[in-house]
Parts: structure tokens; sequence; C-alpha cells
């Protein structure tokens, strides 16, 4: 009944905004996902129908918001989420799950959070834009991976232009730039054996304040954000190699294989050579 389309495109050059995955999906009856926890942002975009959102806050409360056509809901990396589709009256939506560094000022900017996560166009006519926009992502034929970036970009303008909750860009171009240096170390040096004193001291600032301007910036701290990134590399190891394992663990800084296998579950809820097997892309 789903039609999902994967984005194999993974570059660090292009870490701002990534897609990961994208796809349309035509609800039968209280037809449900979750309760989930996603390891990146995911948004709903609803065409048709009704349905209702069950999202969790840090403290674990949980909130319920009916949906219907006309009106989206962000889902943030870290919490648990149930959407249901209505028993009389089921929805069909398109989604677009993404990361990268301004992922979280993306979705701030368009005034939607984990807190707030229902979005409503300002007009009706800017919810049928904004729409088209993701039909454009989501349909797009033989569309390359830097035009996917640029559709992603295009949806995020719109997504934030066209909300009623809309915020005004923040002052925050200075931590972004802090943050924008560690990753790129990060990207650098991520076989090594890094710290946070570490990239503290690359981006010369003080280690407390550095990791709090990093979370603010990313959503992650940046132990969090090594470690995504190191399993996230290992994952195309996996899949478009025949590297020993063992090796692999090496090459994303984990010189204990054992350590290596443990984190990675962590991530991705299975063993890397599980992970090899459901996922391989070569022959």
């Amino acid at each position: 009944m789903g039609d999902t389309k994967f984005s194999i495109f993974r570059d660090e050059h292009f870490i701002d905004l990534t897609i990961i995955q994208y796809g349309y999906e035509k609800c039968s009856p209280l037809h449900a996902f979750g309760p989930y926890v996603r390891n990146n942002y995911l948004f709903h975009y609803i065409i048709s129908g009704k349905g209702k959102l069950r999202a969790n806050d840090k403290k674990d409360n949980m909130q319920e918001f009916q949906l219907q056509g006309g009106s989206g809901f962000i889902i943030e990396p870290g919490y648990v989420n149930t959407y249901m589709a209505d028993e009389q009256d089921p929805w069909t939506y398109m989604w677009v799950e993404f990361s990268g560094l301004r992922a979280k000022e993306c979705i701030e900017s368009a005034g939607i959070s984990y807190k707030h996560p229902v979005y409503l166009p300002d007009t009706k006519e800017h919810g049928e834009e904004l729409e088209q926009e993701i039909r454009q992502l989501v349909y797009g034929e033989n569309t390359s991976s830097m035009e996917m970036i640029g559709r992603l970009y295009l949806l995020m303008d719109k997504l934030i232009r066209y909300s009623s909750t809309r915020k005004k860009r923040q002052e925050g171009k200075l931590r972004e730039f802090y943050s924008k240096e560690a990753i790129t170390y990060i990207a650098n040096h991520y076989a090594e054996n890094i710290t946070v004193e570490e990239l503290a001291r690359h981006c010369q600032l003080e280690r407390s304040y550095f990791g709090k301007i990093f979370k603010m910036v990313i959503g992650q701290s940046p132990q969090d954000f090594l470690a995504h990134y190191r399993m996230a590399r290992a994952a195309d190891f996996l899949t478009t190699s025949d590297r020993q394992i063992s090796d692999i663990a090496v090459m994303v800084g984990y010189p204990n294989a054992l350590h290596f296998s443990r984190a990675f579950k962590q991530i991705y809820g299975m063993s890397p050579r599980e992970y090899r097997q459901i996922h391989r892309i070569i022959s």
C-alpha cells in the first residue's frame, strides 16, 4: 500500500541537510506505526483523511494530537511516537526523513518541535504549494543526488516561510560556525581516538561551553554525534565493500571489534554482520 523510496546519497560534504528516505502512504483504517523512536527527523504532510499522533516528551509524558488533510507533523529523533489512521476516514500522506547540521534549525524556524509537532500552513494556497514540493521530491524520476539535496532545501524553505507558527531566524551564526568546525574535524579524524576535549580545543572553546552550544545546534551531544557518525560510515563500508568487520571497526575508530559490535547494535538494533546481510548492495 505504501510507496517508499530510499536515498543512498551519503556524503559529509552535504552534511547541512541530507535526505535519508521518503515516500507515500495511503493507509487502511486504524493503520498504525509505533511506538517507535527515530534516529532522524521525519516530516509527514497529510494529503487527505484523518488520523492522530501520540508523542512523548523528555519526561515521557504523552500528548495526543488530532490531524487532518492540509496539515502535517514532525517527529524528532530520540522521542517515542505513535501515529494511527482514522477508522472512518483514514489518512493519506507523504513523508520525508532527513538529518544534518541544519535540520534542527529548520524545524525550529518553522515553529515546530517535539513539544509542538503539528504543522499548519498559513494559507490554503501555501499548503498546496508545499504539497506540490513534496510530490516533486517523492515522485521525481531519475533524480540525481545533487537534485535531491536541492529539492530538500526548497522544501525546507517553504516549510519555514509558509508556517503559521513561523519563528524569526535567531542569532546563532557563531554557534553554527563552531559546530561546523567540529563536524569537519570529526569527518577528517573519525578513525582516530577523538575526545570532546580535543574537539573543544580545536574550536578554541572551553569544554562545557562547547558541549552546550554543539547540542543546541545539532540536537545531540558531541559524543552521541561522533558515535552516530562513525556507525554511519561503518554502515557504508559494510554494505559497499567486502572488508572484514574487524577491519571496518578499526577504520571507524574502534580497535576492539567487540566494542564496535556493541556500539553498532546500540544505534542500528542489530549486529554488523546482520546489517550487512540485510542491506548489502554489492554482489
